[in-house]
């Protein structure tokens, strides 16, 4: 059973966009993952179907109901699908590296887009939504969030991104950022490859990468080159 991802959205005509093409499209064609979307919309109990009110105690904008919304949620992932419940949401827990391996090797994931102001706090306590933020800034909506989210993911899916290697020296993967790549042409506006990477001895180049890779980690995130060192002292 391929990997199955539920997004809830109030914009389902945006799906897959950028997850249909390339490796993470090819995947999608092949059954590596699947993904279906529903629109919050077909929810709504009334003929305009809306499905967001004031927040209460004032303010501006809108909030997403919690009866609406529930109804989507109870709908896509009953009490027997062992998905987690993820809503995205600039207040929610970074997404990292882990878990984003966490939820590769799981069964798939229901993802909930917000909109607006954002959800009624009731649905996400009562539903157990986990949120998730991808960074320290705020979009319109949740859909691209998800999108990165579920790149993420899918990628590391067995038979989509190819050869293990690919993964294993990627940014995050061993606590550090990525070293810098090069390809032909040797010289490139005066500046030439690295004279290690072509050398053809594999161990200077592993030593080379591994300086690079920690040079730049304490140069541009101290928090991940601090968190390296105390694991890895």
């Amino acid at each position: 059973m391929s990997w199955r991802a539920s997004v809830i959205t109030l914009f389902p005509d945006v799906f897959p966009g950028p997850l249909g093409a390339s490796v993470i499209g090819r995947g999608l064609e092949t059954g590596a993952w699947s993904l279906d979307t529903h629109f919050l919309r077909d929810y709504a109990h009334d003929k305009h179907r809306t499905v967001d009110d004031t927040p209460a105690g004032g303010g501006a904008g809108m909030v997403l109901k919690p009866d609406i919304l529930a109804a989507a949620i109870d709908d896509v992932a009953p009490a027997d699908d062992p998905r987690p419940k993820l809503v995205m949401s600039p207040r929610g827990v970074p997404l990292t590296q882990k878990r984003v391996r966490e939820l590769a090797s799981g069964p798939g994931a229901v993802v909930v887009c917000g909109r607006f102001e954002g959800i009624d706090q009731r649905v996400i306590d009562a539903r157990g939504l986990e949120e998730v933020s991808i960074g320290d800034y705020v979009l319109a909506g949740g859909e691209v969030a998800a999108m990165v989210l579920l790149e993420a993911v899918v990628r590391l899916l067995p038979g989509v991104l190819g050869a293990q290697e690919s993964h294993e020296d990627e940014s995050f993967e061993a606590g550090l950022l990525e070293y810098p790549h090069y390809t032909r042409p040797q010289v490139f506006e005066d500046r030439e490859i690295p004279a290690v990477l072509t050398s053809g001895d594999h161990g200077k180049v592993e030593r080379w990468r591994r300086s690079q890779a920690e040079a730049l980690t304490a140069a541009r995130r101290p928090d991940l080159w601090a968190e390296f060192k105390r694991e890895k002292p």
